[in-house]
């Protein structure tokens, strides 16, 4: 009896699909204050230290971080696959162009090259601690009027009492905001995104998103169990 060995064609390797994260972080001179550069940077190294222990399954985690800062956002970590990631901590000062970064994020979610036709459903992340001190209306208008961009699961965090929720809530729609009146809240909604990702990747079908919880009608995080 023969047997035919299969060839190169007949063997089928399973490439996971791109499962972008895009943390947009303020890093204007108040984040200095009152411990919140400290929180965001241990909070940011938590949630790629998770990340990196995911098996890719179906689905891999891709992470990319933005900061903004002084006139303009700069790319801090390009988008990348979460274990090859080589975080350097964020370090604070001028002012808040939230403008910036959402443009730097829409350029981002347009390139093919950076998120394929393949990728599942992006999670853009924006934390603020101020209030923007650019344009942030016209960019965040074509980010929602963006074909690929205005898809993307977003959630926003507001550090602090300055933040403008105005402009967290038009960027992230009111049941995704939340506000961290203290440095320890920032880190621990970090742990819920982390969490939500980390099962998205996990699941049968990844575009299904994790809805954030009730947390609550004071600091917001008191009934969230991380």
């Amino acid at each position: 009896m023969t047997t035919t060995k299969p060839s190169l064609k007949d063997i089928t390797v399973a490439v996971p699909r791109p499962l972008p994260v895009l943390l947009l972080l303020d890093v204007s001179g108040s984040m200095a204050e009152d411990g919140k550069l400290a929180a965001l940077n241990t909070a940011v190294r938590d949630m790629l230290h998770t990340f990196t222990q995911e098996q890719a399954g179906g689905a891999e985690i891709h992470v990319a971080v933005l900061a903004f800062s002084g006139r303009e956002a700069r790319v801090h970590v390009p988008l990348k696959p979460a274990r090859e990631v080589k975080f350097d901590a964020l370090e604070a000062k001028g002012h808040t162009p939230i403008g910036s970064a959402l443009t730097l994020t829409t350029q981002i979610l347009e390139n093919r090259d950076l998120v394929p036709g393949r990728a599942y459903r992006p999670t853009v992340v924006l934390v603020s601690d101020g209030v923007p001190t650019d344009d942030w209306e016209g960019p965040l208008d074509r980010l929602l009027s963006s074909a690929r961009a205005s898809k993307a699961v977003r959630l926003a965090l507001a550090v602090g009492e300055d933040a403008d929720l105005e402009v967290l809530t038009r960027f992230a729609g009111e049941d995704h905001v939340r506000r961290a009146p203290e440095a320890r809240q920032l880190r621990r909604f970090f742990k819920f995104v982390t969490m939500s990702v980390t099962a998205r990747s996990r699941s049968a079908t990844p575009d299904q998103v994790v809805a954030l919880p009730d947390l609550g009608t004071d600091d917001g995080f008191d009934d969230l169990d991380l």
